[in-house]
């Protein structure tokens, strides 16, 4: 990160949420890496789960080679972002707008026209976090959004976290998840061998570019 007279190691910087004109072009490469592995853990006419961030904005431009999904997400460009060609039902979660970020935060739910509940799940769930540690697992920096990411892996058959390699070995206020809930961990180089190794321990799958998903049934 630039300051005035040189720079600083991003280590040491505190990981407040930045606006997304900001984040779109911090680490691009990277996400672009991620955006096309995950791409490749979905299947043609799944219904998946998006959350809110650019890693997950840079993999919904990347689902132009599918066809018939039904995509639900709380991130509010994720719609104008899908090739129309890939989609054939686009929802999005209602709740309060984080104008940062923007994205909805609120309930994983919707409701029927009765005032019901209607009982929501997905084939595969897709979710940029803030920081990934070995110990911590998961977080992100905001509470509201912690809680949202977490109810839309309990309704996920399988989960993909999406993470760029800067947000390794950090813990951010919120949990998110322990890192076993995933099935897949996608990001741009492999970690350091404590966290590799606590991946490992927990059954998580590591995508990265020298190695091509593998779509797999999910556990029991």
């Amino acid at each position: 990160m630039r300051t005035y007279g040189g720079a600083v190691s991003l280590a040491t910087v505190s990981r407040t949420d930045r606006a997304v004109d900001q984040r779109l072009t911090f680490q691009e490469r990277e996400k672009e890496k991620i955006a096309t592995l995950a791409a490749g853990l979905v299947k043609d006419g799944s219904t998946i789960m998006i959350n809110g961030g650019t890693t997950t904005l840079a993999l919904a431009r990347n689902l132009r080679q599918h066809r018939d999904l039904t995509v639900a997400t709380n991130n509010l460009l994720v719609p104008g972002a899908l090739p129309p060609t890939a989609v054939r039902d686009i929802y999005i979660f209602g709740g309060a707008v984080r104008s940062l970020t923007l994205a909805t935060v609120g309930p994983v739910s919707f409701r029927a026209n009765t005032g019901a509940e209607l009982d929501v799940s997905c084939d595969l769930a897709l979710i940029g976090v803030g920081a990934v540690d070995a110990d911590a697992g998961y977080t992100t920096s905001n509470l509201a959004e912690a809680a949202m990411m977490q109810e839309m892996l309990s309704r996920a058959t399988r989960v993909a976290i999406l993470a760029d390699s800067s947000k390794f070995g950090r813990r951010l206020f919120a949990q998110v998840s322990e890192l076993g809930v995933a099935d897949y961990l996608v990001t741009d180089r492999m970690p350091a061998p404590e966290l590799r190794d606590a991946l490992a321990a927990n059954e998580v799958e590591l995508v990265v570019p020298a190695t091509p998903p593998r779509p797999r049934e999910a556990r029991g």
